[in-house]
């Protein structure tokens, strides 16, 4: 449905180009429920920015359902049904929560949007007219992200760190509303976490590192090799080490 053909990902630094990403090759099938996890810093925003247009691939492609769409736009990639939920949600002065799900869900009718926030747990009557802004709290912005991806009906749907800014009942909650919608409407999902319980429920995991994808594959085979690369890092970085063998236990 959605691939990643030898993309690079680089910005300028002070004397030489950093590399974010590297040579990555990414196919993710439909109807599937992915997670890409890695070490933080390892890229993982990175690839989903990439793929939502917002950071621009320096090489490679990137195809849609067989388009080339490396070089369209944000609003022409979620015209195409590409959705993207971010980690912190921007606030947005002076705009209504009832703007921002009429403006995703292409619906004018109020009573008609409703529905997307009590899906999250959040009552109506008591968010359509607030501003999406900073009155919110993190928790709040973070449900009204989510209602405002799933208003907006993507056929491909990436959720970075659904978890961040939420407390544990929230979390739940919203896991559940997104696998829901993943498993009735057939939506591929790419969850982008640390969170063992979130990486149980995919079907497949993402694993990325140093800007590179050390591996794919089920819960079962990938789990053991997390730990082990979170461990190396750990012990290499208290004993100062910075060369790219492998770790000495």
């Amino acid at each position: 449905m959605l691939e990643l053909k030898g993309v690079s990902y680089r910005v300028s630094g002070k004397e030489k180009e950093i590399e974010i990403i590297k040579n990555i090759d990414l196919n993710f099938e439909k109807g599937k429920l992915y997670a890409i996890t890695g070490p933080n810093g390892s890229g993982k925003t990175s690839i989903a920015k990439l793929i939502m247009g917002i950071y621009k691939a320096t090489e490679g492609k990137i195809l849609f359902q067989g388009e080339d769409i490396t070089s369209l736009e944000i609003n022409e990639r979620a015209k195409k049904g590409i959705g993207y939920a971010f980690q912190y949600p921007p606030r947005f002065k002076g705009l209504k929560v009832l703007d921002l799900l009429k403006v995703a869900s292409g619906i004018e009718e109020w009573k008609a949007v409703r529905g997307y926030l009590r899906h999250v747990g959040l009552c109506p009557e008591d968010y359509l007219n607030r501003d999406a802004d900073a009155s919110l709290s993190g928790g709040e912005m973070k449900r009204i992200e989510i209602a405002t991806l799933m208003a907006n009906n993507p056929s491909f749907a990436i959720y970075d760190e659904p978890d961040a800014g939420v407390d544990l009942w929230s979390f739940d909650m919203l896991l559940n509303v997104i696998r829901k919608k993943h498993e009735k409407e057939g939506v591929t999902t790419v969850l982008i976490s640390h969170q063992e319980r979130i990486l149980s429920l995919v079907d497949e995991i993402v694993l990325v590192v140093g800007g590179e994808i050390k591996d794919i594959g089920d819960k079962d085979r990938i789990w053991p090799i997390i730990k082990d690369v979170v461990g190396c890092q750990w012990y290499k970085v208290c004993r100062g080490d910075t060369d790219e063998t492998e770790c000495r236990r």
